[in-house]
């Protein structure tokens, strides 16, 4: 895998003080956003880009929520979050305002995936494994609800799973429910 990686830069946000680095794969740009020093194991979120809610703050999903709880969490704890740029589950923008569309007109997240000739999920985390390679780091707590990103990394050990619980809303209780029983999401019942 050819990557291009970025100097390391200071960056302070409303959450924390953090560092930052660029990883170019492609045309694909992602970000380790840290909090040194780490442990032996390092708290790790991998966190999918969503500009509709992480920028826009959309409540058809709960993608901001839990980038701002992982922030939180790395913050208070130490380790990384790593935003990779797979926009909508990987299908890219447009075709996410499209599924969008499709679930206006009552089709699932899943169900409009399909519409569109896509898979459930169209997310990889090879780059996950070279940034953590990049690092060091060989043992994780992986802050998920996803079951694919447990199975995912092929070069670390998962140690052990912190749950990211965020409160469902009126738009976005269908869709967490959809990715809890057809995705095995680890969720709580509300």
């Amino acid at each position: 895998m050819n990557i291009e990686i970025s100097n390391e830069a200071k960056l302070p946000s409303r959450f924390g003080k953090y560092k930052i680095k660029a990883f170019k794969e492609g045309i694909k740009e992602h970000l380790a956003i840290y909090k040194e020093p780490f442990g032996e194991v390092v708290n790790v979120r991998i966190h999918s880009e969503c500009l509709t809610g992480d920028a826009i703050g959309s409540l058809k999903c709960d993608c901001r929520d839990q980038l701002e709880a992982s922030l939180k969490y790395i913050e208070n704890h130490g380790g990384m979050v790593i935003y990779l740029r797979q926009e909508g589950r990987n299908i890219g923008l447009l075709n996410k305002i499209n599924a969008y569309s499709l679930q206006d007109k009552g089709f699932d997240t899943i169900e409009a995936n399909h519409q569109l000739g896509f898979k459930a999920d169209e997310r990889t985390y090879e780059i996950v494994d070279e940034i953590l390679s990049h690092f060091g780091i060989k043992k994780i707590n992986l802050l998920t609800n996803n079951p694919e990103k447990l199975m995912g990394l092929k070069c670390v050990e998962v140690v052990s799973r912190v749950p990211i619980e965020v409160k469902a809303n009126e738009f976005n209780k269908e869709y967490l429910r959809v990715k809890k029983e057809q995705m095995g999401h680890m969720l709580k019942d509300e």
